[in-house]
């Protein structure tokens, strides 16, 4: 998605401007602004982001770290993954919210999970990981990659 700007240097000309999209903890005092669109909108349905999310399954969108633009301070939480990798939460010391995350596999990606962006319009994921665990009542769009 983008959007298209009047060019005043030649009437009728347009130039297309990269989205911009900011996510932020509940309180506001940690965002992430992200540029274009994301490499990848993912869910993931393993327990630990069942736990570390509170509810059934987590969402995320990931950009390469030169799109994104951190302000405010974080608070870290680090753990291994089920398949060895190193993730590294950061969430507001004030409020809680996780805001960001990455992973050592993937050095030059930021991920952040969809819901700070408190966006409805936010594209689907494409991408649904771990199903294995999956609650038999969530739905997963059609159109995703599906792995158990």
């Amino acid at each position: 998605m983008s959007s298209k700007t009047y060019s005043k240097r030649s009437p009728g000309c347009y130039k297309t401007r990269m989205i911009s999209r900011l996510a932020s903890c509940s309180c506001g005092k940690l965002t992430v602004r992200c540029q274009g669109e994301p490499v990848r909108v993912s869910m993931c349905h393993c327990l630990a982001c069942q736990q570390r999310t509170g509810s059934v399954f987590g969402a995320q969108a990931r950009w390469p770290k030169a799109q994104v633009t951190i302000a405010g301070a974080a608070t870290e939480w680090t753990r291994t993954g089920d398949e060895g990798g190193t993730l590294t939460h950061r969430f507001c010391p004030t409020c809680g919210a996780t805001v960001y995350y990455t992973c050592d596999d993937f050095p030059d990606v930021i991920a952040v999970p969809v819901g700070a962006f408190a966006d409805p319009t936010f594209p689907a994921p494409s991408f649904s990981v771990y199903e294995a665990r999956k609650h038999s009542w969530v739905s997963v769009p059609a159109a995703a990659e599906h792995m158990d």
